[in-house]
């Protein structure tokens, strides 16, 4: 059951990093609200979905992920320059890592724990 829930909430947290990405100019006063359950989705991914072998994957992908889309998103001058669709690339990007990062903290802090057991 918890890792249909994770499932479920990585899936929510991908389709609205996206959606609030595409949708950044039409949702101003709504910005904060949908941000904030980006990051809950992204801590309850991190509690229930990633345990066991999966770990290291999903650290080596997400501190990739978080890489790649902090520098699109540090070069907001530069993408916001791109035709059509810049404004749309920086809110993606900039979704994702506030999806990302609390599941990667999550997940690094429960293997920390495992490590520092010493089993």
């Amino acid at each position: 059951m918890e890792k249909q829930i994770g499932k479920y909430s990585f899936i929510a947290g991908v389709v609205i990093a996206v959606l609030l990405g595409l949708a950044i100019p039409a949702l101003s006063a709504a910005k904060g609200w949908l941000f904030t359950i980006l990051v809950l989705l992204g801590l309850v991914v991190g509690f229930l979905n990633v345990s066991g072998k999966e770990t290291k994957d999903f650290l080596m992908v997400t501190v990739a992920l978080v890489i790649v889309a902090y520098a699109a998103g540090a070069q907001i001058s530069s993408w916001g320059e791109v035709q059509f669709v810049g404004k749309y690339l920086t809110g993606i990007f900039g979704n994702i890592v506030a999806f990302v990062v609390p599941a990667s903290v999550v997940v690094a802090l429960k293997e920390t724990w495992e490590l520092s057991k010493g089993e």
